[in-house]
């Protein structure tokens, strides 16, 4: 049996067309979108273990693992790429001193959990997420994840203005002005051209560059194994929440720009992400989570084939068995991340706002308008508070805001409606 059926003759899309997940281009150019999709999500996945003090070759391992694995998951129907989840990075952070099997027992057990939430959601049906994350609320979430990790591209663009904005014009160069090839791969293009133009005026970091020199071409990643400790596992349960809204929005960004519902994988991806998530604890990964800059890549493209992901996965565990490839992804230039990032977190942040239009939801209802402020104004301000020990970011907040105050108030409402009676 053909896992993919080949779209029209491989080379090409036609404007307004789309590649199912069912479907790929030609081999060459499958591996070429597959590069494009770990050059987009590379930055942000090494980025989560650096700040939680985890190594960068264990968690690439279990995110190409974890994504191949999702794949399986999901019978090939649910195109997606499972990196770092920044949702982890202020719990497990908090909890460094710790060492890192108490962290990986955390991540251990947030994996398991999800995998519960999973198995009750295939089992009851997918009305169980909607009734908790109706359209309003996973709009929002899409929003708030994205917008809340905005500064961090915008922070490393200013850092190389020129370069990157080189990398942002490129991309939309190849996007919008091209076609064939060079548009369903403007953003490794962008990202290429961009390292190019560093290098050439002395953007690369001298110390990452001393480092490239000095790794080994192969290498496997050192594992560790996780330790379960109720104080740091109190620190990442409410990550959970995120990870069920993050993986919700990510299936409903998907089913807005492909048109075709995926209510039906909702258990699955769920399923499948708390297991990659459980993996990673088990080995020495942060825990995963379904990317927004992945599916930037594929609204750009227009090509939400599978294939591409599958290639990405065992590229990526290729990459993580390789210091010195690793070592190179690391010499792109701050400008270039800053750049690229940019271009693919505003097309997901208008995903969000996508979900809501083809919702008809209602912006001006007061339930609504002081949920959705509330929660994106702590996603994206940042809002970090500790409570008995747990610290929460802004985007746990924010989502956590969004999930329980829109319920809440809707029960408000109905209550003071009830005991006003008829008129």
């Amino acid at each position: 049996m053909t896992l993919w059926s080949v779209h029209g003759d491989g080379r090409g899309v036609r404007d307004g067309d789309v590649v199912r997940p069912d479907e790929r281009m030609s081999w060459p150019l499958t591996i070429g979108l597959g590069v494009q999709h770990v050059a987009a999500m590379i930055g942000a996945t090494v980025l989560v273990p650096a700040l939680t003090g985890f190594p960068a070759g264990p968690t690439l391992l279990f995110c190409g693992i974890g994504t191949l694995l999702f794949l399986a998951v999901t019978r090939n129907r649910v195109p997606a790429f499972l990196g770092s989840s920044y949702a982890f990075v202020a719990p497990l952070a908090a909890a460094r001193e710790e060492g890192p099997a108490a962290q990986l027992g955390a991540v251990l057990l947030a994996g398991a959990v999800l995998i519960v939430v999973g198995v009750a959601v295939k089992a009851l049906g997918v009305r169980l997420v909607e009734s908790v994350m109706p359209p309003l609320v996973t709009g929002a979430v899409v929003l708030i994840v994205v917008l809340a990790l905005a500064p961090q591209p915008a922070a490393a663009f200013s850092k190389q203005p020129v370069v990157g904005a080189l990398t942002v014009a490129v991309i939309a160069i190849c996007a919008v002005g091209t076609r064939g090839l060079l548009a369903r791969l403007s953003v490794l293009i962008g990202v290429v051209i961009g390292w190019v133009a560093g290098a050439a005026t002395g953007a690369l970091a001298d110390d990452r560059v001393s480092e490239l020199a000095a790794a080994a071409w192969v290498g496997l990643p050192q594992l560790h194994a996780p330790q379960l400790r109720p104080s740091v596992v109190a620190l990442v349960v409410p990550v959970v929440i995120v990870l069920i809204a993050e993986t919700v929005g990510h299936m409903k960004a998907i089913a807005t720009v492909t048109g075709r519902p995926l209510d039906g994988a909702v258990g699955d991806a769920l399923i499948a992400n708390g297991a990659a998530t459980t993996l990673a604890g088990l080995g020495g990964g942060s825990g995963t989570t379904t990317y927004a800059e992945n599916i930037g890549v594929m609204a750009t493209t227009r090509i939400f084939s599978t294939a591409a992901y599958a290639v990405a996965g065992v590229l990526t565990v290729l990459l993580s068995c390789s210091p010195k490839a690793t070592a190179l992804v690391a010499t792109v230039p701050d400008g270039v991340v800053g750049g690229s990032a940019l271009v693919l977190f505003g097309m997901v942040a208008l995903t969000g706002v996508r979900i809501w239009q083809q919702a008809g939801v209602n912006l001006t209802d007061p339930v609504n308008a002081i949920v959705v402020g509330v929660a994106l104004l702590a996603g994206v301000g940042g809002v970090t508070i500790t409570i008995g020990g747990a610290t929460l970011n802004g985007i746990a907040w924010g989502s956590i805001a969004v999930v329980l105050g829109y319920p809440l108030l809707r029960r408000v409402r109905a209550m003071r409606r009830t005991s006003a009676g008829p008129r």
